[in-house]
C-alpha cells in the first residue's frame, strides 16, 4: 500500500515547480497527523521548502543562478486562500507586478479578500490581504482575473505593443483561447484589448 508521504510528493510533483500548498491540499490522502508528518519530513529532506508556518512550496530552481528562486507570491496568496477558505481577488497594481508591466518595485503584493485583513512577510516581500466586498468580474479563471485587473489598472488606450507582447509571452499558448472565451462578457473595451493581445491565435 502506497504511503501517505509518497502520495503527497506525487501530487506536489504533478503540480510542478512554483506550486505552494498547505496540508488542506492533501486532506483526501490521509489523516491530518500523517499529512503533517509527511510535509515535515519532505521539508527536512529539502524536497519542499517551508515558506510560512504550515505553508510550503515546491521551489523553482535557476540553473543559471544555481539556486532556488524566491517563492511565487501569487501561488502563496492562493495557497493561503485555500487554507483559510477565503475568496481572493488580485489588486490592479499587483496584477501589473505579476505580469511584469509595473515600474514600481514589486515588494508589496495586495489581494482583496472576503476573509480578514492581514499581512505576511515573505523574505523581502510583503503580502497583504484587505477585507473587501469583492466585485464580480464575470470570469471563472484566475488567469483571466489577473489579466482583466491589469488592463483596468493601465486604463483604456494605454497598453503599448510591448506591454501586449509581455502579456502574450507570460501566458502559456494553451491558456490564450481559454482566457478569450472566459472574458467575453467583461467590459467591452477590456475585452477588445484582450482580443488584440491574443490576435495571433485567431
Amino acid at each position: 500500500m502506497e504511503s501517505t508521504e509518497n502520495k503527497v510528493i506525487s501530487r506536489i510533483y504533478g503540480k510542478g515547480r512554483g506550486w505552494a500548498f498547505s496540508r488542506i491540499d492533501f486532506s483526501d490522502l490521509g489523516s491530518i497527523e500523517a499529512i503533517d508528518q509527511s510535509l515535515s519530513r519532505l521539508a527536512k529532506k529539502r524536497q519542499i521548502r517551508r515558506v510560512l508556518r504550515g505553508l510550503y512550496d515546491y521551489p523553482k530552481f535557476s540553473n543559471f543562478l544555481d539556486k532556488e528562486l524566491s517563492p511565487d507570491i501569487d501561488q502563496i496568496a492562493r495557497a493561503l486562500a485555500r487554507k483559510y477558505g477565503w475568496t481572493i481577488q488580485v489588486s490592479g497594481n499587483t496584477a501589473l507586478n505579476i505580469l511584469g508591466l509595473s515600474t514600481q518595485l514589486p515588494g508589496r503584493f495586495m489581494y482583496y479578500s472576503d476573509g480578514r485583513s492581514c499581512r505576511y512577510q515573505i523574505g523581502k516581500q510583503e503580502l497583504m490581504f484587505k477585507k473587501s466586498s469583492l466585485k464580480d468580474m464575470g470570469v471563472k479563471h484566475k488567469e483571466s482575473a489577473l489579466l482583466v485587473q491589469a488592463i483596468k489598472a493601465i486604463n483604456q488606450g494605454n497598453l503599448s505593443e510591448q506591454d501586449k507582447k509581455q502579456i502574450r509571452d507570460y501566458f502559456q499558448p494553451s491558456q490564450h483561447s481559454k482566457i478569450l472565451k472566459d472574458t467575453r462578457y467583461v467590459t467591452s473595451w477590456v475585452y477588445e484589448e484582450i482580443k488584440d493581445i491574443f490576435k495571433e491565435d485567431k
